[in-house]
């Protein structure tokens, strides 16, 4: 995907360009409305010097003042039809404009690499989106409407009063000058305060996403007090900001107030002098003030705007250098498809590191046989959803390869490889949609009879049809309507919905009972037939029918073999073994009341299945 521009006026054109007939629309009419605003009161000034000139009788009056008149109201009537029609023209435009905006952001955003999301609170990436699409629309909005149109409208003004008497254009020009390069020097320091108003105001908004997020934990631990105390520290900074800026416009404004009432001061006195020396007449005069009066109305709107502009270009700019930033996953136009015959899984000296200097793989060799089950464990942190994130290439290699079936996925597509692998990861996250939206996420063109059999398989099906909605029941953000069992078991059906040749599961049954965890294993077992199947569980009677195990250890493989292999060796495996078979018996005997063993060469899930 292309990167989106970096510079703002490159990410404004990019968008309005393809709108170039709106735009047009658009600028012709503020041609238009710049024009009108001299045009106006020159049609006054000759309608007051007639009236000036001469006692008139009516039938006089009405063809010397009836023309003038007539027009001065049919600017009025036009100017009114014109400004309509502007409306139109911005209705059209500004709308699909930000649709637009939002769905190829949102599209790039989607094309980040997981450690992006992993840096960025979500609730502050919608924020940024949002924040681009008002301000884009809006910048141009007021480029056009407030700035192009009064700014012209000005330059127009002051041509008609150098016309009137040369130095009523000059002091106009001055004054103008004067005002701009001001209003320059304030706007750059108002978008710097504006920058970091909306970086404070962003991470605000992140920090509330998350504590509602985790409202759970809050109300469990009893935080609420402790969460407002940690909000409160950030707002100091937030209203810092924010009183600075409020401060920087406050000043800004003052100086408007200030350089208008010199303006209308002068053009007055000036008029009152040229009047005097009869240079101008008294329409010349009306024009002056009249014009002036329009102009100062103008510049006040454009002047209290430019105050807004300058927030929304600040935020715009900061929203848009996190955005846009490069993908660190690259994909090149000539990554071809993965296609799987085999799924033999290949590290060809892999060497990876989440931070420089921290390595974790460091010339990691292995191979997965195609149709093999494999199963992963060791203790946490040990590299082993890293070993399956990097098949999945949310994070790449920094040197080495990993190869499937001979193809090296870096040079296939993430959508190709993805779309080769089920996984049902250790967090399962649902979206705030239908459970049946939910599970066919898995294969969007499944039937709902599909859906219906890959949550029976799942053993979901039954608490979902006593819902009251059924499958149409939504579940809540990131599925909080159910509990960690059920959710483990809609991402049991989306998997086996997707059915896929290579199969990942990582600790997919650990919010499961035991009864359920073995009416579900016995649905993966007829999935996992034929399949490149990884399984990371620390529940050894997981891996027990596994035809090989990794057993990791700091990042590297300490242990390789089936468990009967494993079990003989006094390794890592056979301490876990020991530990978790004790620990069964024990609670077995126990709730039995009876003295029953179970020779340590026989299956941990025989411990399990006589349980019941």
């Amino acid at each position: 995907m292309k990167p989106l521009p970096k510079s703002l006026p490159k990410f404004l054109w990019h968008f309005s360009k393809r709108h170039i007939i709106y735009l047009l629309i658009l600028i012709t009419i503020s041609i238009y409305a710049a024009v009108s605003i001299s045009l106006n009161p020159y049609v006054l000034k000759v309608l007051v010097d007639r009236m000036a000139a001469a006692d008139l009788n009516i039938e006089q009056g009405f063809s010397t003042l009836g023309i003038p008149a007539i027009l001065y109201v049919f600017l009025t009537l036009t100017t009114s039809v014109v400004l309509r029609f502007n409306d139109w023209a911005m209705m059209r435009l500004f709308p699909q404009m930000k649709s637009e905006i939002i769905s190829e952001i949102f599209a790039y955003l989607g094309k980040h690499s997981y450690s992006f999301f992993q840096d960025n609170f979500a609730g502050n990436l919608a924020n940024k989106i949002n924040d681009i699409a008002r301000g884009a629309v809006n910048i141009i909005c007021l480029s056009l409407d407030q700035f192009f149109s009064r700014i012209l409208a000005f330059v127009v003004g002051a041509f008609t009063m150098f016309l009137v008497a040369p130095w009523f254009g000059v002091v106009l020009i001055t004054w103008s000058v004067i005002f701009v390069t001001a209003s320059i020097i304030f706007s750059k320091q108002t978008q710097k305060y504006s920058e970091h108003f909306s970086r404070s105001r962003s991470h605000i908004v992140g920090k509330i996403v998350d504590s509602i997020s985790n409202i759970l934990s809050i109300k469990l631990f009893a935080r609420e007090e402790h969460e407002k105390c940690y909000l409160n520290k950030s707002l100091v900074g937030f209203v810092d900001s924010d009183s600075r800026l409020q401060w920087q416009e406050l000043k800004v404004k003052a100086f408007y107030a200030l350089s208008f009432t010199i303006l209308i001061g002068t053009m007055i006195a000036l008029v009152l002098y040229e009047k005097s020396k009869n240079v101008i007449t008294v329409g010349d005069a009306v024009l002056v003030l009249t014009l002036t009066n329009v102009l100062i109305r103008h510049m006040l709107v454009a002047a209290n705007q430019s105050v807004t502009y300058s927030e929304e270009i600040g935020a715009c700019k900061q929203a848009l250098s996190i955005i846009s930033s490069k993908h660190r996953d690259f994909a090149s136009p000539n990554d071809s498809t993965l296609h799987i015959s085999n799924g033999t899984i290949v590290f060809k000296n892999v060497h990876f590191e989440y931070c420089k200097g921290q390595n974790l793989f460091v010339n990691k060799s292995v191979t997965l046989s195609g149709g093999n089950k494999v199963g992963l464990i060791g203790p946490s942190g040990s590299g082993k959803t890293t070993f399956v994130n990097l098949i999945l290439r949310a994070f790449d290699v920094d040197s080495g390869h990993i190869l499937i079936d001979g193809q090296n996925i870096k040079n296939v597509t993430h959508e190709s490889l993805r779309s080769q692998i089920a996984m049902i990861p250790q967090d399962t996250y649902l979206f705030h949609r239908s459970l049946m939206e939910n599970i066919r996420y898995g294969r969007l063109d499944a039937t709902d009879e599909e859906v219906i059999e890959s949550a029976k398989k799942a053993r979901c099906h039954e608490f979902i049809i006593h819902l009251k909605e059924g499958y149409e029941t939504l579940v809540g953000e990131r599925g909080v309507k159910l509990s960690g069992g059920q959710r483990q078991r809609i991402a049991i059906a989306r998997a086996i919905l997707k059915n896929a040749p290579i199969f990942i599961l990582d600790e997919a049954t650990s919010s499961l009972d035991s009864s359920t965890e073995n009416e579900i294993q016995k649905e993966l077992s007829l999935l996992m037939k034929d399949k490149t199947t990884i399984v990371i569980s620390h529940r050894l009677s997981t891996l027990s029918h596994m035809d090989r195990i990794l057993v990791f250890s700091d990042g590297k493989i300490v242990e390789d073999g089936t468990s009967a292999q494993l079990i003989q060796t006094d390794g890592h495996f056979k301490k876990l073994w020991d530990m978790q078979y004790d620990g069964l018996l024990k609670d077995f005997q126990e709730e039995e009341g009876n003295a029953q063993t179970i020779p340590k060469g026989h299956s941990l899930f025989a411990i399990n299945r006589a349980k019941g």
